[in-house]
């Protein structure tokens, strides 16, 4: 039987226990559904204490809605989004972004999962010209893909370039609250602040259940959003329970402390498996993900009893994710088979 926990993906977590407590309260009685309710209301207001009383907040089901719908609400069918070539919207969103948007996607080598722009600039040309799509969007991942986290000047340096050029820069914020744990900043510092205009906000990976969002830091962008929402098959008919989840998360600062902990997890497995030889640590732990290279013929043998993801066949690069029901005792099971494993 595999183990209750594992390290493939913080999807893969339970709920927070406050979040159903917040479900289960809410689950009395009958209110007025598709969000004109006073649950959603008051999650609304939480966003707007977090980024500002001037932004347009829509809540969603997954991640790749969320993506979907914030950029279609950016493009014309014509434009093009940059982003880097791990992306989630451009490797493990089923073509939806482009199927969407009817945009193209520009994928950028990124190494450790960060765009710069450098790199941006290469793409970024037939402006003007009526046979090539014309840029829109840069879309950056935070944390990235590979576990890194955006310093605040690097993005800053992408929002204007963005701006510079007419464009927008979205941000895939999956894991914004990893990232925003790992610089010591708070949510606007980490996104608004920054130059980001529209935010997809994760909940999903740091303890709700299936409950995303998007933000926009100009109500404008977000106009006619709640037609998109309908059109992309997101508008939920009960959202109080979605709503519900948001109050939680984004009160008494448990976004933070369940982010902070599964960063510390990390840190502390990164930790473990740098002490046992035939392990590499390929990428810095800036969040809650690491990824190691391992003897190829032990991957399969360590999947009979944990499920994770390999990264790259190729290279033999795994992937292990940490959440915030991780608990240390699960590192030290976790990085002692491990270090059988790839010893024997």
């Amino acid at each position: 039987m595999k183990p209750v926990r594992n390290f493939a993906s913080d999807n893969n977590a339970s709920i927070h226990p406050q979040v159903l407590e917040a479900i289960a309260a809410a689950n009395h009685g009958h209110t007025v559904g598709y969000g004109d309710d006073a649950y959603t209301e008051s999650a609304v207001r939480k966003f707007e204490q977090h980024f500002g009383s001037d932004i347009g907040v829509f809540f969603v089901f997954n991640g790749t809605a969320a993506n979907c719908l914030s950029l279609k609400s950016l493009t014309s069918s014509y434009h093009a989004v940059i982003c880097s070539e791990a992306a989630h919207i451009y490797t493990d969103e089923c073509g939806a972004p482009e199927k969407f948007t009817g945009c193209k996607l520009i994928p950028i080598p990124a190494p450790d999962g960060k765009l710069t722009v450098e790199s941006v600039k290469h793409a970024y040309h037939g402006i003007g010209d009526q046979h090539h799509v014309q840029p829109r969007v840069v879309s950056i991942t935070q944390s990235t893909e590979m576990g890194t986290v955006y310093k605040p000047t690097e993005i800053k340096s992408l929002a204007k370039f963005a701006h510079d050029r007419d464009m927008f820069l979205h941000m895939d914020g999956a894991r914004i609250a990893n990232a925003a744990a790992s610089l010591g900043l708070n949510l606007r510092q980490a996104t608004r602040d920054l130059g980001v205009d529209v935010l997809s906000f994760g909940g999903t990976k740091n303890g709700l259940m299936g409950a995303e969002a998007v933000v926009f830091f100009d109500k404008k962008l977000g106009e006619d959003f709640r037609f998109l929402r309908k059109q992309g098959m997101q508008l939920a008919s009960k959202m109080r329970f979605t709503s519900v989840q948001f109050e939680a998360l984004l009160s008494d600062d448990l976004w933070l402390r369940n982010s902070q902990h599964a960063n510390r997890m990390a840190k502390l497995l990164e930790k473990e498996l740098k002490e046992i030889p035939n392990v590499r640590i390929v990428y810095k732990v800036d969040a809650n993900g690491v990824f190691a290279q391992i003897p190829r013929k032990a991957i399969a043998k360590l999947q009979k009893k944990y499920f994770f993801y390999v990264w790259n066949e190729e290279e033999s690069v795994v992937r292990w994710m940490c959440s915030f029901d991780t608990t240390e005792e699960d590192v030290k099971q976790f990085t002692s088979l491990v270090e059988e494993t790839v010893t024997t």
